[in-house]
């Protein structure tokens, strides 16, 4: 069986098939054009420069394509990276099909449809549940193939619907806690909160932000996909259980400088925040320490103020067995 990226180990010279996620074009100090690459497999991405790089392979090592490439795995800033030796494009009968690389949702399609579709019967607000029903279906073929984010969190097929489902997940938890949490707010806010993403992401394969999800953002595009289904459904827009959907959803980052328009005003719109921050960020940190050998540190985590994270020699059975 061929060896994925992250099963080499450092100083290993490896040779396999890579997608490529993302190039960078840029120039050395001393005014040389190389290309900074993104590879990507089911076991994750990471970055080698191709130096010296001329305008023809510019032109052929595009996002989307696949490459085989040999090299060794390094380290540069605490983050691993691959030494280009050689690289071609993958030829016919090899294993060129770009979805081969790309990392999946850890349950199938169908199971994340039947969780979702039994949440949506506990949002008992008529107007809510309606809008919902709507724009899911609208948009249920991208839904659940959509990435989270190009990079940071769930950035894999299936990733925005597995990230919706999570964040219900701890929500029902929640909710048992504390019997005064408008349910039907709380998850219907949670399955729109980042649905706009499929209009502001291409796609799961070399993900990129579309020309509106640069210049609009998800949150504004799924508040005005929520006020268009109101005015198909007939439903009153400024009416209270709606203005409170939009809130939520235009709340959910939490703050103005990142991103939201308004600072969360009632309590399910600062659940569904601290719920989004939470997954996200946990999210990030198994990614990396998945990646990680027992012992020591992971390369640094942008998203995360730049810090590494510790991944612990011992486990609960160890702790269990003593």
């Amino acid at each position: 069986m061929d060896k994925k990226l992250y099963e080499y180990a450092m100083g290993d010279t490896a040779e396999l098939f890579l997608l490529i996620k993302s190039t960078a074009e840029r120039t050395t100090r001393a005014g040389k054009p190389f290309l900074t690459i993104t590879f990507q497999d089911t076991s994750g991405e990471m970055t080698g420069n191709l130096w010296d790089v001329s305008e023809e392979q510019v032109a052929m090592y595009q996002p989307g394509t696949v490459v085989h490439v040999k090299g060794k795995r390094e380290e540069y800033n605490s983050q691993p990276q691959l030494r280009i030796d050689r690289i071609r494009l993958a030829e016919e009968g090899e294993p060129n099909k770009p979805e081969l690389y790309v990392k999946r949702a850890p349950i199938n399609r169908e199971t994340m449809i039947e969780k979702l579709n039994d949440i949506i019967f506990e949002i008992t607000n008529p107007d809510m549940n309606r809008i919902v029903r709507y724009l899911l279906n609208k948009y249920n073929q991208d839904f659940f193939y959509a990435p989270a984010a190009k990079s940071n969190h769930h950035a894999f097929n299936g990733g925005l619907a597995y990230h919706t489902l999570s964040m219900i997940e701890m929500a029902q938890t929640v909710a048992s806690y504390y019997p005064n949490i408008n349910r039907s707010l709380l998850y219907a806010g949670l399955i729109l909160h980042d649905l706009g993403k499929v209009m502001e992401l291409s796609g799961p394969t070399a993900t990129e932000y579309t020309l509106e999800g640069q210049l609009v953002g998800h949150i504004v595009l799924i508040d005005e996909e929520i006020t268009n289904a109101c005015a198909e459904l007939n439903i009153e827009t400024d009416a209270e259980d709606v203005l409170l959907l939009r809130h939520v959803i235009l709340a959910h980052h939490g703050f103005l400088e990142y991103g939201s328009p308004v600072r969360p005003q009632v309590k399910e719109a600062e659940i569904i925040h601290y719920l989004d921050q939470l997954d996200a960020k946990i999210n990030m940190m198994e990614d990396a320490l998945e990646k990680t050998e027992p012992g020591e540190f992971t390369g640094k985590i942008w998203a995360l103020e730049n810090r590494r994270f510790y991944k612990p020699t011992f486990t609960d059975r160890d702790i269990d067995e003593t």
